[in-house]
């Protein structure tokens, strides 16, 4: 079965396996576009790096390891508040309980 590949979804991806650019039919000639041979359509294909390639991928790493950052310092603000919140909680009930102890003293 021979399938021909679209732009979209190529046949193949090794660029050496790809069909060279031509120029077009209704393209007057001599007109403003060079004409590309098959060597420099592959040394431009090979510009795309493999780290090219993954750096959308680092990318969201970085963002992604942002936001757990930020998560992370989140938490500990919430921890802190709440540590805070029990410690006064825990001084009124210390108040409370020498008052009480004072009263019973007095008595």
């Amino acid at each position: 079965m021979n399938i021909t590949g679209t732009i979209d979804r190529p046949l193949t991806h090794d660029p050496k396996k790809q069909a060279p650019m031509k120029p077009s039919t209704g393209e007057p000639t001599g007109s403003a576009t060079p004409d590309f041979t098959a060597t420099g359509a592959n040394d431009s294909r090979q510009n795309r790096t493999r780290e090219m390639q993954l750096i959308p991928e680092a990318l969201a790493r970085a963002h992604m390891h942002e936001r757990i950052q930020e998560a992370e310092r989140e938490r500990r603000a919430m921890r802190l508040v709440t540590a805070r919140r029990m410690q006064r909680r825990a001084e009124r009930a210390s108040l409370r309980a020498r008052r009480a102890l004072a009263m019973a003293v007095m008595q």
